[in-house]
């Protein structure tokens, strides 16, 4: 309806400046927004005061000119001019009827759109280090970075689901150290146990597992233990194959899967790694001081220039970020999100940096990220911390294991991903309006019992038949019911736009706690055929909405609660 309004507006400037009243160069913003106060209109643009300077006129005269070159419209009822020069737009019952036709013709199709068609998106999320079992923090980047893929996809664009392994470096190393100091029966307590080795319970199950001979296979490869202890590099590889396995068994049951799964390790084994740097030097943006190669970020805005290559001949962390996402732009992909949490704000600047550096026609501020904030688990108002098997953190298991993956999803990804969150899990548990998700599906679940109890008094529903009733709508509170319907498809560009999953959340709150005002307050299943009907086809629109919505969060919509 937004949209109907702008285009009615955008063809009465057409003829002010057709007219002479406008002119001819005037680049109109056309903003039209939702009204707080309904008596002043269902919907308001301040168009007249943005455009009142270039047309040298007062802003209430020029919106009594907009108003009376508005085309007529079906969709209107009337117009109404207030304050300094605002328009109000009261909306017609031929215009709420014909949105929930929309709603019921479409059904999981409604609030989809082609915005991203023909373009390819990467989401890059997780990509946790494969050394433990995920954690609250990666649960976090799990429920955003899947919330992104929905949304971006029910946007029209192409989305490839990608993971990307940390599978070299020191904390690999440590790992291996960890589990083989386990199969040799050493604690941590013991003088040889290594510096910075891993002291959680799954260790122990994983040195277990490689002492038996234990094959394990993961999403692309698969290990045998040698039951040696002193193989170290078989050990490495076992608890990378181990770890990888367990990291997707916590995503399957947090339903999120992946297409594709990247290993750091490639990046060296493939030359990649020393191609990037080699472009780097050719090109210019490099120099050696202190044994150390340098790239010059200050370049490209960083605040100090950056060591690439050690005194000792190893690479930055960096390094090998610049040269995988160099990969993704030669696969294509003209958009890519990486979705990580706010502890890599610190790199963004030098991989955009080394990838301007590479001269390969890389868009700047290209790619784009979204970055969470920590979690804090809170049970009886005491901070929940440590998991027995994991060790010094909570992990996602444990959470989804507590509350359920609906709940844990739904919290996870109902906040700004740069706010801190605090996850309740007795909050999270409860049945109860304060419970967010309880309260969403319950509404869902409520629109179901509505036609559970009409098949009971047998009665029966279509879609014809409630079409032809909804002139029966006739309450302020089914009209405003039916627009908040209609912000739908908005907030789904909307979230897209912004990579913010949580104006999804937010809007199916607020969605269902109109409904649930409405349902307490007027009764669906009345005698009179057509009011019932309509009630039933505004039920119906309802559903399918929440329906639409919670399934780009990943939750879903029970029919009985």
């Amino acid at each position: 309806m937004k949209q109907v309004i702008a285009g009615l507006i955008d063809s009465a400037l057409k003829t002010l400046i057709e007219n002479g009243t406008l002119p001819d160069d005037v680049q109109p913003n056309i903003m039209v927004e939702n009204t707080r106060d309904k008596s002043h209109g269902d919907y308001a643009s301040n168009i007249a005061l943005t455009l009142a300077k270039p047309a040298r006129c007062n802003p209430r005269q020029l919106a009594e000119k907009l108003v009376a070159a508005l085309p007529q419209s079906d969709n209107l009822t009337r117009t109404e001019i207030a304050g300094p020069g605002f328009i109000n737009f009261f909306i017609s019952e031929a215009s709420t009827s014909s949105l929930l036709t929309t709603i019921l013709e479409q059904k999981e199709n409604y609030g989809r759109n082609n915005e991203g068609a023909g373009r390819k998106v990467q989401v890059e999320f997780v990509s946790a280090n494969p050394t433990g079992p995920l954690h609250i923090g990666h649960g976090r980047g799990a429920a955003v970075g899947d919330c992104l893929c929905r949304i971006m996809d029910a946007n029209g664009w192409d989305v490839t689901r990608e993971f990307y392994y940390n599978d070299a470096g020191q904390q690999i190393n440590n790992l291996a150290l960890s589990v083989q100091a386990r199969c040799k029966k050493l604690t941590p307590d013991d003088a040889s146990w290594p510096a910075d080795g891993y002291r959680g319970d799954y260790i122990i199950e994983l040195a277990d597992s490689f002492m038996r001979g234990d094959t394990v296979e993961s999403e692309d490869q698969s290990f045998t233990g040698t039951k040696n202890a002193d193989d170290l590099e078989a050990i490495r590889h076992f608890a990378v194959a181990y770890l990888r396995r367990e990291q997707d068994l916590d995503l399957k049951a947090f339903a999120v899967d992946f297409d594709v799964y990247f290993l750091e390790s490639s990046l060296y084994e493939e030359g990649k790694v020393e191609r990037t740097v080699q472009a780097l030097i050719e090109n210019g943006y490099t120099y050696e001081d202190g044994g150390a190669l340098w790239l010059r970020t200050t370049d490209f805005g960083d605040d100090k220039d950056r060591v690439m290559r050690k005194t000792d001949g190893g690479y930055t962390y960096f390094v090998p970020d610049v040269a995988y996402h160099l990969d993704k732009w030669q696969r294509g992909f003209e958009c890519v999100l990486n979705e990580q949490g706010a502890d890599h704000h610190s790199t963004i600047t030098r991989v955009r940096a080394g990838l301007q550096a590479l001269k390969a026609d890389i868009p700047q501020g290209w790619p784009d990220y979204v970055l969470h904030q920590m979690v804090t688990v809170m049970r009886g108002g005491e901070e929940v911390k440590i998991s027995k098997r994991a060790g010094s953190y909570l992990t996602l298991r444990d959470l989804i294991d507590e509350v359920g993956r609906d709940a844990t999803r739904y919290f996870l990804a109902a906040r700004k991903s740069d706010s801190h969150l605090t996850f309740d899990i007795d909050l999270a548990r409860s049945q109860s309006a304060d419970n967010p998700v309880y309260y969403i599906q319950y509404a869902h679940a409520r629109v179901c019992s509505i036609f559970r109890k009409l098949a009971e008094n047998n009665r029966t529903w279509d879609i014809e038949t409630g079409k032809a009733a909804l002139s029966a709508l006739e309450l302020d509170s089914e009209k405003n019911l039916i627009i908040n319907l209609g912000r739908y498809p908005e907030v789904v560009k909307n979230a897209a736009d912004a990579r913010e999953p949580h104006q999804i959340a937010n809007y199916l709150r607020d969605l269902a706690g109109d409904f649930h005002t409405y349902y307490n307050s007027e009764k669906t299943l009345v005698d009179d055929d057509n009011v019932r009907n309509a009630r039933l086809t505004l039920a119906v629109a309802v559903r399918h909405v929440l329906a639409n919505g919670l399934d780009l969060l990943g939750v879903t919509a029970p029919e009985q609660m």
